[in-house]
């Protein structure tokens, strides 16, 4: 056999086997991600405690309602800008808000309960939506608790930032 052929053969044998793998494997994987950015349409934000949460923001409509330190219920309209919404689905991304469970809250716990903190993000893409519910008294992997706790911070401080911006301009 010829240097030639050997290096023809050599490219058949191992290359092509490796590149068929390669798209075999990866692409359904691409072709299947649930949560592109340009797939991005909004996000809810809700938080409290009990079955009614009283304190929510919409990021499609810019509603924005929260209870103040008078327990006052005041409703507000507050639109994020592109480059929030491009900021919060990347730290989602980077935190891997996909790979949460739907729930992250201790075994056994009551969902409703009147005296712990919960909070609900969904994120809602043209074909899926991503929704986590997270109880703040979550003490089982602490890794994710402390997740879970980043992504919300950053949720509402992105909301606060916009509101602050919104109010400055009145």
């Amino acid at each position: 056999m010829t240097n030639k052929g050997k290096k023809i053969f050599l490219a058949l044998s191992i290359v092509v086997p490796f590149l068929i793998y390669c798209i075999v494997y990866y692409t359904p994987m691409i072709k299947n991600a649930p949560f592109r950015s340009a797939d991005f349409v909004s996000f809810e934000y809700k938080w409290g405690v009990g079955k009614t949460l009283a304190n929510s923001y919409n990021s499609a409509t810019g509603d924005y309602q929260y209870l103040d330190d008078k327990d006052s219920l005041v409703k507000t309209h507050v639109k994020l800008r592109k480059n929030d919404m491009i900021y919060l689905h990347s730290k989602a991304n980077e935190l891997g808000l996909w790979n949460f469970p739907g729930v992250i809250a201790n075994n056994g716990s009551d969902l409703n309960s009147p005296k712990i903190l919960r909070y609900e993000i969904q994120f809602n893409y043209k074909t899926k939506s991503k929704k986590v519910i997270y109880l703040t008294d979550y003490n089982e992997i602490p890794k994710l608790r402390d997740v879970a706790a980043q992504m919300q911070k950053l949720i509402g401080q992105s909301i606060n930032d916009a509101e602050e911006r919104y109010g400055n301009k009145k």
